[in-house]
């Protein structure tokens, strides 16, 4: 079965932007993505949560405690009462159809961060008619399960832990692995903890499957070229002036002009 295009349909290596560029401190705001979008970045990797009364918003966290210095669960305020809040003491939370309505050009990398809000998330991308523009993703295979039902079969997805880790097993020993349709990419951290995840067995197990390696989230200018070297098709950052700066002395940076 064939599996949707559209979202990967830009020349690689990828640059994603990591919460819009994290190492600023305002993550997840318009702010943030609008100097990613500023600098050339055509991929920008967001949160979503969904208030009390079913809508999907940008933001990372459960509770508003780390980056809005205040008490509260996203999943407990109605957006009314969201709306109000300043992250970083300026920066409004956003709403994803917002954000989806201000880039129209922008892919959208989507990490759905709890049970709560797959449904306003994928109906927010359903109503943007973004479905070709973003892709899904999950640390909870079960979630994407979800996901997938119902965003249906033409919206990108990534892998969830438990695939990733079978991707991994599957790269050291020939296994056999069966992928769900709409899955396009492995995104993965360099290592769990002390078990190393991206090499070059790696990158070519997941490239005979079919699917792109995006790796997260590296700030590093060394590691970002060696993970180049090892072939990698994507890479996320916090630091985006850095990541331009690797991806331009390679000759690999790619700014379409969009808006």
């Amino acid at each position: 079965m064939s599996r949707p295009g559209a979202y990967l349909d830009r020349p690689v290596p990828l640059a994603f932007a990591h919460r819009g560029g994290a190492a600023r401190g305002d993550e997840n705001t318009a702010e943030a993505f609008a100097r990613a979008v500023a600098l050339g970045y055509r991929y920008v990797e967001t949160d979503v949560h969904a208030t009390a009364d079913g809508v999907a918003v940008v933001f990372h966290d459960a509770t508003l405690d780390r980056v809005a210095g205040r008490p509260g669960r996203v999943d407990q305020l109605r957006w009314a009462d969201l709306a109000s809040v300043r992250v970083g003491g300026a920066s409004a939370v956003p709403r994803l159809d917002d954000v989806l309505d201000a880039w129209p050009l922008i892919r959208f990398n989507i990490d759905v961060k709890a049970d709560s809000g797959v449904e306003p998330a994928v109906e927010t991308v359903r109503r943007a008619g973004a479905g070709g523009r973003v892709l899904m993703a999950s640390f909870s295979d079960a979630r994407l399960v979800r996901i997938r039902t119902l965003a249906g079969p033409d919206v990108a997805t990534s892998l969830g832990m438990r695939a990733v880790a079978r991707l991994r097993v599957a790269s050291l020993t020939g296994q056999r692995l069966v992928l769900p349709p709409t899955a396009v990419a492995a995104q993965v951290p360099v290592r769990y903890g002390r078990l190393p995840v991206v090499d070059r067995r790696f990158v070519r197990c997941a490239h005979r499957l079919g699917l792109q390696v995006h790796v997260w989230t590296v700030d590093d200018p060394a590691e970002m070229h060696h993970l180049l070297d090892l072939g990698v098709d994507g890479i996320m950052t916090d630091r985006v002036d850095v990541l331009r700066e690797v991806y331009v002395s390679r000759g690999v940076w790619h700014d379409e002009g969009a808006q």
